[in-house]
Formats: C-alpha cells, sequence, structure tokens
C-alpha cells in the first residue's frame, strides 16, 4: 500500500462509504512481500518518498524479474541497478512493460509509471572526465526516475578548468550539484568553492595505480577545504543521486 492508497482509504472512512474496521482491515497487511528469497519491502515509499530499489548483483535474473513485478504492481516507477542486458530482455520477455528501458552505461533498467514534474530547481551532474560517465549516468538516471530534473555536464574536470569555467551559469541555477571524478578528485573542491548549493561529491576507481581504484579521490574529496561538500562511497553514483533527490523534492515541495 503506497501513500495513494493510504489517502484514499482514509476518504473513503471520511464519506462513509468505508467502515473504520474495514479499513482496519485494509491496513493490517504486513508492510513487505514475502517472496521466498526475499521480502520486497512495500511501505518504503511512505517511510522514504521512494520505493525499494533493485541492486542486481549477487541475485539470478530470475529473482530480479520476480521483484520488479511486485514492485511494478504498486504503480510506482521501478529502478534496477547495476543491470545487465539479460535483465533487461528478460523483462521484455514477460510483455508487461511498454515503457521499459536500459541504459548501458549506467547499467540501469527503468519503468516509469509516473513522470516527473517540471521544475525549475535542478541537480547539475558533472564529470570531472568521459570515464566517469557511467558513475554520472546512474545519478542521473537516479534523480529522474526519483522524479527529479537534472542536467548532465561532461569532461569539465581541472587539467582544462576553462572547460567548467564556461559552464558557470549551469552551477551556479543549480539547487544542487553531483561532482563525479577519478584520479586525484579535485574537481569536487573547485566546485565547492565556486557555489553556493550542497555538493555531492563522488568519487570514482578510474585511475592509474596509485589511484588505488578510487581511495586516491575519496581521501581528496574528504580532506576537501572547501565548505558544503560531502562525500559518497566510491563508486556510488546511486546513493548520490539518491541524496540529491531528497534535498532536491524538499526545495521544490517548499518553493514551487
Amino acid at each position: 500500500m503506497n501513500k495513494d492508497q493510504i489517502c484514499e482509504l482514509l476518504l473513503k472512512v471520511k464519506d462513509g462509504s468505508l467502515t473504520i474496521d474495514e479499513a482496519v482491515e485494509k491496513l493490517r497487511h504486513l508492510p513487505f512481500e514475502d517472496l521466498g528469497f526475499a521480502r520486497v519491502d512495500h511501505h518504503r515509499q511512505i517511510r522514504c518518498g521512494f520505493p525499494e530499489v533493485i541492486y542486481c548483483p549477487g541475485k539470478t535474473t530470475e529473482q530480479i524479474v520476480g521483484i520488479f513485478e511486485r514492485l511494478a504492481q504498486k504503480g510506482n516507477n521501478v529502478l534496477a541497478s547495476r543491470a545487465g542486458q539479460e535483465v533487461y530482455d528478460a523483462l521484455m520477455m514477460t510483455g508487461k512493460y511498454a515503457k521499459l528501458q536500459y541504459d548501458a552505461v549506467a547499467r540501469a533498467v527503468t519503468l516509469v509509471q509516473k513522470p516527473t514534474q517540471p521544475s525549475d530547481h535542478y541537480i547539475a551532474v558533472i564529470t570531472a572526465g568521459t570515464a566517469d560517465l557511467p558513475v554520472a549516468m546512474e545519478a542521473k538516471i537516479t534523480c529522474e526516475i526519483m522524479g527529479q530534473q537534472a542536467r548532465l555536464l561532461a569532461d569539465v574536470g581541472v587539467a582544462g578548468l576553462h572547460r567548467l569555467l564556461n559552464n558557470l551559469q549551469v552551477l551556479h541555477q543549480a539547487s544542487v550539484i553531483i561532482v563525479v571524478a577519478g584520479m586525484e578528485g579535485a574537481l569536487a573542491s573547485v566546485v565547492g568553492g565556486l557555489v553556493g548549493c550542497p555538493v555531492i561529491a563522488v568519487p570514482t576507481s578510474v585511475g592509474y595505480g596509485a589511484s588505488f581504484e578510487g581511495l586516491a579521490a575519496l581521501l581528496t574529496m574528504l580532506n576537501s577545504c572547501a565548505s558544503g561538500i560531502t562525500v559518497v562511497n566510491i563508486d556510488n553514483g546511486f546513493g548520490a543521486g539518491y541524496a540529491a533527490s531528497i534535498i532536491n523534492s524538499k526545495i521544490n515541495r517548499n518553493q514551487g
């Protein structure tokens, strides 16, 4: 049961078309659905604002399809992260999802059943290099599936700082900025010193040997002297997109 269904239930009690006992019986259902191999949390949207997301690694294709179907039945947007092409193909084979999409760069399967609402408040997702795009696209798609406007600005790293400075208007008008960078991860500090909005830094595992698979970028971002920077884990585009979406949705509600 989602927020809209609860509101509908309460309205029926209010207008007398449903008794209190009948409403209690409908609410008695467990907040999760036990599939044996997974317990699908159908109340997460009520608690957190967005339904459960499927993390695909470690799950079989059949398990992912089973969880996806249960989530889609509630009428909400569905995201399967770190998904292979075989997951998308299996879902398409069911014939149930005309609006199903797969982004091979982000490795994300999405089903949009509630479209993004137009807004002047957007999230800017920027990358230091083209090699950071898989993580950046995961962040962007997460923002969009959560109903937020997101704009991508790619390959504007500190090795050619003029590329970033040529796009300052995009940064200054953003409500939240996600900075995705590998190597030494310096871009987050530069952006943090230029803007007055929250900056969420995402270190990536892009880089040569001494980058230690993203650890160097992570430590640089954690030790940034620029204020207002928050850091998520290495390659965690989903976590950055989720956090940015929560912030932006609050701004939309308060200023919309």
